[in-house]
């Protein structure tokens, strides 16, 4: 490691695993920016269910993984999970002290998800006087979800009071979060990180170009405008329809196909309601406009994404989805309903926001972007985005707040 850099461990519950290699990439990608500017450990525990390896947990109760990825230290814990919830809550907390003692001690404790993890940190905050900071990404705080339980609250009153700094993605959920009165004097918004080298406009041979200068700045000189008779939509979802309200899109495109407008619309994603969205896509007829791409990654993803007009979102809730920066990096605008932090990006300028649940509100707003996606200009879209959401960017705020 390098020595004149502060040496910060991610404690997250969420994180790419073996199970699931998309699970929690946002937290994955703040790592990484962190990575630029300091010496950044991850440790993620996960409780094991099934196995198939000889050497997995099947075997021993704690199987610890350590690797470096894209300039990160990670260190994986599997345990297996027992019936016993409170001796899986036992071995929660042993594996990660196991991983703790596998790596150099921290200057920070950076805890991303409440309210186990900020327990572990608060521990070492009084017994050795490492500070910590918390990250909040769940949207359990949220109307509608589910944060409950006395001592929980208790326990989490606590934890974000002794915390020297509390960031969350959106301040929606800052004010949720103070709504519980978990205190704290120090709030921040800390923005998500977009690829912006990955996810960018694509510019085909049925590209035209609007050459007129927008500002000053050079870069904005060219435009991108697709010109073709059918709009391509996209969606990027994991595929949970309780939250994701999948099926209401799909009723929206109906309304839409039955007033005989033109579209092709490609939803990307898996999930455990997959099978149930492409049954209901079939018996609404939607099969000459709408395709299932199932789970895209990287490059792939970027390609996909980037080949649509613009990017539509039917959530019932959110905190503040990745997917809509890496849309607009790609100069695409948004249609979502008002839900969670979206209002915080998403507003005329780049796009349009309709009332959750309201289907045929979502259906015209969605035949509006047909019509009007061309009037966005893609290169002022990306710009935006890139001047507060890339890894430098985020890492450089990162790196402040940790020398703060």
């Amino acid at each position: 490691m390098n020595n004149n850099k502060k040496h910060i461990i991610f404690l997250t519950r969420w994180y790419p695993n073996k199970y699931d290699p998309m699970f929690g990439l946002f937290i994955q990608r703040h790592a990484e920016a962190a990575a630029i500017f300091n010496n950044i450990t991850v440790i993620y525990v996960h409780a094991c269910e099934r196995f198939h390896k000889k050497n997995s947990c099947n075997y021993k109760l704690f199987d610890i993984e350590k690797s470096e990825e894209n300039g990160v230290e990670v260190v994986r814990v599997y345990y297996k999970k027992s019936k016993n919830k409170l001796i899986s809550i036992a071995r929660f907390f042993k594996a990660n002290k196991l991983a703790i003692r596998q790596v150099t001690p921290p200057d920070i404790f950076h805890v991303h998800i409440l309210t186990r993890l900020g327990m572990i940190a608060r521990h070492y905050k009084k017994r050795y006087g490492i500070p910590y900071i918390i990250t909040e990404h769940w949207s359990r705080y949220l109307p509608g979800n589910d944060f409950s339980g006395c001592l929980r609250k208790i326990l989490t009153r606590i934890v974000v009071k002794d915390a020297k700094m509390v960031t969350t993605v959106t301040k929606n959920l800052a004010d949720s979060m103070k709504g519980y009165d978990l205190y704290n004097p120090n709030y921040v918004i800390l923005p998500n990180v977009v690829d912006v080298n990955m996810f960018h406009p694509r510019i085909t041979k049925n590209d035209i170009f609007d050459t007129t200068e927008t500002n000053s700045d050079s870069n904005l000189i060219h435009s991108p405008q697709k010109k073709h008779d059918t709009v391509k939509i996209i969606h990027i979802s994991c595929f949970e329809d309780k939250s994701k309200n999948i099926s209401g899109l799909l009723d929206a495109l109906n309304i839409i196909k039955n007033k005989g407008i033109n579209f092709y619309c490609q939803l990307i994603g898996d999930g455990i309601d997959f099978n149930k969205i492409k049954q209901y896509a079939n018996s609404l007829k939607l099969d000459d406009c709408v395709k299932f791409s199932g789970l895209l990654e990287g490059a792939d993803l970027a390609k996909a994404l980037a080949s649509g007009d613009f990017m539509v979102l039917s959530s019932h809730y959110e905190n503040m989805p990745v997917v809509i920066l890496e849309a607009l990096a790609c100069g695409l605008p948004v249609v979502s309903t008002n839900v969670g932090g979206v209002s915080e990006i998403i507003n005329e300028n780049n796009g349009i926001l309709v009332k959750a649940d309201d289907t045929e509100q979502l259906a015209e707003a969605i035949i509006t972007m047909t019509n009007q996606y061309k009037n966005y200009n893609s290169i002022l879209l990306r710009k935006k985005i890139t001047e507060k959401y890339s890894f430098e960017k985020v890492g450089e705020l990162l790196s402040k707040w940790y020398n703060k």
